[in-house]
């Protein structure tokens, strides 16, 4: 079982994912991906299998996670203006280009790269 520590001690709203590596190595696999998928769902976690040596859905364990934390504040699940949401900006200018959705800044300019 995962630790109950993660879940106390952080925000309720933690997102964790777990993330099975080695998935280039089928035949030396010691979890199955049925065992696995099954803990994690028991768990109240995300699962995905990586592979380190193909690259293989290692940056979509990030994606993953950045996916569900922006899916949660847009629902109002999560502030991140609230102390101890455990979401804060990176940098404090950062803090005014977020907007709601829906919403169009009038002099918006286009990138165009």
């Amino acid at each position: 079982r995962i630790s109950p520590y993660a879940r106390t001690l952080a925000s309720p709203n933690i997102v964790i994912i777990l993330c099975g590596n080695k998935k280039d190595l089928d035949a030396d696999r010691e979890v199955t991906f049925l065992e696995a998928s099954r803990f994690a769902q028991e768990n109240e976690l995300m699962f995905l299998e990586t592979s380190a040596l193909t690259g293989e859905n290692v940056e979509e364990g990030f994606l993953k996670c950045a996916r569900t934390i922006l899916s949660k504040i847009d629902s109002g699940e999560l502030d991140p203006e609230r102390m101890g949401s455990g979401i804060q900006y990176g940098d404090a200018s950062l803090r005014q280009l977020r907007q709601p959705r829906g919403t169009t800044t009038q002099n918006k300019q286009q990138c165009n790269c």
